[in-house]
């Protein structure tokens, strides 16, 4: 269990999923460049997020901008979207809500499911936090794409789930470390903001300063 002094950004796993160093970038470095994708995916979280709308729809209950903690994950943030669905035996219990609810996490993406696992890891800590939180399991959940406009299910696995706890392990272990893994360029670092940021194909070039200095005199 991690204390709260430890606890790390929920959102990061995602970015460390993906890559090492863009989350070491973000997250030690504290450095971030916006392009015009991640300007899109905040236009469509900020349509999402409004914690002040709520709404029910037939046995539905839709809750926005949920805070979330796992001391288990050592994480913390929100989730975009927990749907409540009314069951008959078995959920959480909701204040001035009759019967019990079964929560279900939706994160909102804007791009399109992806190669890798990223954005399932990233829902399945939402997932394990509310379950810590609400003391009740939590078998699936949605990632809705803005760019096919439509929602996936994803299953919380124990392969998943075994994954998160991989992962947020590993973050922490980085974390105290401070330091930045070095790049190691790849067809996904072209759909990366942080290109500019990480200059990976610098960093894995032997180039003497001097060598350096030159390339950069020639390009000015």
């Amino acid at each position: 269990m991690y204390s709260e002094d430890e606890l790390l950004m929920l959102s990061g796993i995602q970015h460390f999923s993906f890559c090492q160093r863009q989350w070491a970038i973000i997250h030690l470095e504290n450095q971030w460049k916006e392009n015009l994708q991640t300007v899109e995916g905040n236009i469509i979280h900020d349509k999402v997020n409004d914690p002040y709308i709520i709404e029910s729809r037939g046995k539905t209950f839709i809750a926005r901008s949920v805070p979330l903690i796992s001391y288990q994950l050592g994480l913390y943030g929100y989730a975009d979207v927990v749907e409540f669905i009314k069951g008959d035996n078995q959920g959480v219990a909701l204040r001035g809500k009759k019967g019990l609810w079964t929560p279900v996490p939706v994160e909102y993406k804007r791009g399109k499911p992806k190669p890798d696992e990223r954005d399932e890891v990233q829902l399945c800590a939402q997932a394990i936090c509310l379950e810590e939180m609400l003391q009740i399991s939590i078998q699936k959940g949605y990632i809705f794409y803005h760019s096919i406009r439509r929602r996936t299910e994803v299953f919380f696995s124990d392969s998943l789930r075994s994954l998160v706890k991989k992962l947020s392990k590993e973050m922490h272990q980085l974390y105290k470390r401070g330091v930045t893994p070095k790049g190691v360029y790849s067809k996904k670092c072209k759909m990366c903001s942080l290109l500019e940021l990480c200059q990976p194909k610098i960093l894995n070039k032997k180039i003497t300063v001097k060598e350096y200095i030159k390339k950069g005199l020639e390009e000015e």
